[in-house]
């Protein structure tokens, strides 16, 4: 059996051996499966959560989904970002014939056949974005975004020669290196605390021979945690919220009020101008957002005249009117939920899918907003200025 790209580490009479895998690569879920074979392990963990894990073993649950209740949950960001992401991986699968994740499915199948435990080692996805959002900041949330909506556009294929290359951990380094340098922010929870709790869960796997099938980007962080004790209460704690947001939040719109009030006290028509200027510039722009998603046209007036208010209250936003109008307007089928999957390979699948669509409404439209917020908010202070 090859030893490329397995690391075997001996802690306590326990043997664990860690398979790095790259998540399309046909190489990757054969070795897998020669692996659990020849070594018999008594457990397998595979980096998966157990939503994840359900995804795979109940097939496509999308269908499920209440667009409304995600809308009202506040997860359309969330899920959006989960899909975009997905969807490089997802061309590339297609690209080679395999499924996305073949390894972590293989995995699961070998323990099974071997009468391995299976143990699903990785933090859930949830808590992980949840910290990746709460860690970036307002403008590390529209860079991430923009990356992200980037991403979509992507056309770009890779040799499986290449995608072999990604498995070695010169090139890993140099992609979390720049990883790292465009989002700085990003890489401990999704990498460093990832890789913490994975090394414990591997650690307490039973049994004295355990094997990993793991993403190979973990690989290296896991071989220096694994030896350390990590607290997997403290990982998986949601980060308890900043009070400044709120008190940005509330202290923009008190300040932005004040000033049209007070220049309407002291000059009606200067006053007038302010008002009209902040309701252009915050409903034109959460508009034009609505309209790059190419949302319903009575989604996008429901965004124009959403966005002045909403900007005014940190509770609401633009985008979440926008994105129950074009929901009621254009509810997605059960076809649409089914091929969710096979259209976030495509940009025109993400634009012509009602599901995508809705979360695209829901994002770029607040997004407009906020664009809208800052330009009409400095707009009312030239014309304040100007009229002292």
């Amino acid at each position: 059996m090859t030893e490329e790209n397995i690391t075997r580490i001996h802690i306590n009479d326990k043997e664990l051996i860690l398979i790095g895998t790259a998540h399309v690569s046909k190489q990757s879920a054969e070795q897998v499966k020669q692996v659990i074979e020849e070594e018999r392990p008594d457990s397998v963990c595979v980096e998966l959560d157990e939503q994840r894990y359900r995804s795979i073993k109940e097939g496509d649950q999308w269908k499920n989904t209440d667009i409304f209740q995600v809308i009202k949950d506040r997860k359309a960001t969330l899920l959006l970002m989960n899909l975009a992401i997905s969807s490089f991986q997802r061309r590339m699968a297609k690209q080679f014939g395999i499924k996305a994740g073949q390894e972590m499915i293989q995995g699961i199948e070998s323990a099974d056949e071997m009468g391995a435990e299976l143990v699903l080692a990785d933090r859930n996805i949830q808590i992980t974005f949840s910290r990746i959002w709460s860690n970036i900041g307002f403008w590390g949330k529209m860079k991430l975004l923009t990356s992200i909506i980037y991403s979509i556009f992507s056309n770009e294929s890779i040799s499986e020669e290449e995608l072999e290359k990604m498995k070695s951990q010169d090139m890993l380094d140099g992609m979390l290196q720049d990883m790292t340098e465009h989002f700085p922010a990003l890489k401990k929870p999704l990498i460093d605390e990832r890789d913490q709790y994975l090394a414990q869960k591997i650690k307490e796997a039973p049994g004295d021979k355990v094997v990993a099938v793991l993403g190979a980007a973990h690989v290296p962080g896991i071989k220096e945690q694994i030896h350390d004790d990590h607290d997997l209460d403290q990982l998986t704690k949601r980060k308890p919220k900043s009070k400044w947001p709120k008190v940005i939040g509330w202290g923009i719109p008190i300040f932005i009020i004040s000033i049209i009030a007070y220049t309407f006290y002291a000059n009606p028509e200067a006053g007038a101008q302010q008002s009209i200027s902040w309701v252009l510039w915050n409903g034109s722009f959460s508009a034009i957002g609505a309209a790059a998603a190419l949302a319903h046209p009575i989604a996008v007036v429901s965004a124009f005249i959403a966005a002045p208010i909403t900007s005014l209250n940190p509770l609401i936003a633009a985008g979440w009117f926008a994105g129950f109008v074009q929901a009621y307007f254009r509810r997605p089928n059960v076809s649409d939920f089914e091929s969710l999957s096979e259209d976030v390979t495509s940009v025109k699948g993400f634009w012509s899918n009602k599901v995508t669509r809705i979360l695209l409404v829901v994002v770029l439209a607040n997004i407009g907003s906020s664009l809208g917020t800052l330009i009409g908010g400095a707009d009312v202070l030239r014309l304040f200025f100007e009229n002292l």
